[in-house]
C-alpha cells in the first residue's frame, strides 16, 4: 500500500525527466529481470552504503525493509542528483522477527528450520528519489507465505546446492522445484524481491510508465 508521498511536484518531473532512463540502485538480477519484464527504461547502479542493523532494530520490520530501501537510494541520489532512482530491500519477518540474507549455511538451517511450516511475511520495503529538488516517494508491500516442513534429508539437500545464498528469508519462490512454499497472499513478485505493481503505481506518480503504454 502506498503510503509517503514527499514534496513530488508531478508536473516538473513528468516534463523534464519522464523520457530518462531511471536508475535501478540494486545488484539483484532478480530485480533487474522484473524491471525489464515490465518494461521500464533503466540502468544499473550498485549502491554503496551503510545498511541498518536489523538485530538491533526496535521499529516494525516494514519500517526496516522502508529504511533500507531510502538508505540504498539516497547513495545513488547524492551522485546522480538529476535522476530518478529506484531501490528496494526485502526481508521476511515472523513475529515480528527480522530474518535477512542467511551469512552462511548454518544461518541458513536457523532461519529455514525457524521458517519451517509457519506463515510468515514477506516485506519489500520500496524508495523512489529524485536528489536535485529532494522528492522522495517511500512505501511497501507485504505478502502472507506459508511454508511446508521439510525433512532432514531435504532440508541438507536444499542446503548443499547454495539455492539459499543471497536471499532474505534463504529461500526463493522464483527457483525451480522450490521445496518450501505451499502458498502465497499477495503479491508474487514482491517474495521474488520487487512488488511491481506497487512499483509501477509509484512511478507513475513521476510520470514514468512502461514502454508499452508511451504515445
Amino acid at each position: 500500500m502506498v503510503d509517503k508521498l514527499v514534496d513530488c511536484d508531478v508536473n516538473f518531473v513528468m516534463n523534464s525527466l519522464q523520457n530518462q532512463k531511471i536508475i535501478l540502485a540494486s545488484q539483484s538480477p532478480r530485480r533487474a529481470a522484473l524491471l525489464a519484464e515490465a518494461r521500464i527504461p533503466f540502468e544499473v547502479i550498485v549502491p554503496v552504503h551503510d545498511e541498518p542493523d536489523f538485530a538491533d532494530w526496535r521499529f516494525t520490520p516494514a519500517q526496516f525493509a522502508e529504511s533500507a530501501s531510502f538508505y540504498k537510494a539516497r547513495s545513488v541520489a547524492e551522485t546522480k542528483p538529476d535522476r530518478i532512482i529506484l531501490a528496494a530491500d526485502t526481508v521476511v519477518a515472523l513475529d515480528e522477527h527480522i530474518f535477512g540474507k542467511p551469512i552462511d549455511r548454518d544461518d541458513a538451517r536457523r532461519i529455514l528450520s525457524t521458517l519451517a511450516g509457519t506463515t510468515h511475511q514477506v516485506i519489500t520495503g520500496m524508495s523512489i528519489c529524485e536528489g536535485a529538488h529532494g522528492r522522495r516517494f517511500i512505501s511497501h508491500d507485504v505478502t502472507h507465505v506459508t511454508m511446508r516442513r521439510l525433512s532432514d534429508d531435504e532440508l541438507n539437500q536444499f542446503l548443499d546446492g547454495g539455492q539459499w545464498q543471497g536471499k532474505a528469508g534463504g529461500y526463493g519462490i522464483q527457483d525451480e522445484n522450490d521445496p518450501f512454499v505451499e502458498t502465497i497472499d499477495g503479491s508474487f513478485s514482491n517474495v521474488v524481491g520487487l512488488p511491481i505493481e506497487l512499483v509501477l503505481s509509484m512511478l507513475a506518480t513521476f510520470g514514468i510508465k512502461p514502454e508499452s503504454q508511451l504515445t
